[in-house]
């Protein structure tokens, strides 16, 4: 399995940006079986989450052993701590980056299928709010979505205030990555609007994935975004675990979303792990 590291200079964040690429190119055919057939790979774009970066997805859960098994391609960006949305004033074209760039980019670099069916996105808490509203709304990209205890921050929004501590609460934050507040629901920065926009469309309706702990305080939040998206009448798979907002959870989740994706079984081979 190889792993490898790009930098390359973004035209939508105005910077040279750092991600985590697994790419399953050198696993070695035992004797007698047959080998892979030379196609391109599909491929999941993974977000991480709040404080996190690129290394999160390999250094926290076994994503680079699952993609091997089953020929599957990841890409891992950074995202900073701004839900990856776009944040014009500061020339930080999240969205734009999520949803085009780094998917045209990365097809240049690497043997991608340019297929949307094979083309999916998923990211944890901010992550998987990252990737239900920018899988949605680039929904024209990615044919599968799905977010692991999805940070579904938008949801009365409006209502902050600037006496929390914590600035992931606090309204001058939320400002700060959204904007004008009072203006964020029923927009396309609004997972529940976009989910029922998604669902008007004959083609590009996107399949849902959508997993949660059921001792993490986002529960609520996903349920009633997984009911959403049932009752607009889009495909949704929704699988809640015992578990917190974690490592632990993670690594169990994202095993499960490989095994939802429509991915082909893996041909056999050897990996540093000489495991076939």
């Amino acid at each position: 399995m190889a792993l490898l590291q790009v930098n390359f200079m973004s035209r939508t964040l105005m910077r040279t940006v750092p991600a985590h690429v697994i790419l399953p190119v050198d696993k070695l055919t035992p004797p007698g079986m047959p080998e892979r057939e030379e196609r391109p790979f599909p491929t999941l774009y993974l977000l991480h989450g709040i404080f996190g970066n690129y290394t999160d997805w390999v250094s926290g859960t076994c994503i680079q052993r699952w993609a091997e098994e089953r020929d599957l391609a990841v890409v891992m960006p950074s995202g900073d701590n701004g839900f990856y949305v776009d944040r014009r004033a500061e020339q930080n074209l999240y969205g734009e980056f999520i949803g085009r760039e780094l998917v045209e980019m990365t097809r240049r670099m690497f043997p991608l299928s340019r297929r949307r069916e094979d083309t999916f996105i998923a990211g944890l808490s901010m992550g998987g709010y990252g990737a239900l509203r920018n899988g949605l709304y680039y929904r024209d990209t990615f044919g599968c979505i799905a977010g692991l205890s999805a940070a579904l921050v938008t949801e009365g929004i409006e209502k902050r205030t600037d006496d929390n501590p914590s600035f992931l609460t606090r309204r001058d934050y939320a400002e700060s990555i959204f904007g004008d507040l009072a203006k964020v629901k029923g927009s396309d920065l609004d997972p529940f609007w976009l989910v029922r926009q998604a669902a008007q469309e004959q083609e590009n309706r996107p399949r849902l994935y959508l997993t949660c702990g059921t001792c993490d305080s986002l529960l609520g939040v996903n349920r009633r975004f997984r009911d959403c998206a049932r009752e607009a009448g889009l495909e949704v798979t929704y699988e809640e675990a015992p578990g917190g907002h974690d490592w632990d959870f993670w690594n169990s989740g994202i095993r499960r979303v490989l095994d939802w994706l429509p991915l082909e079984k893996g041909t056999a081979g050897i990996n540093s792990g000489h495991v076939e």
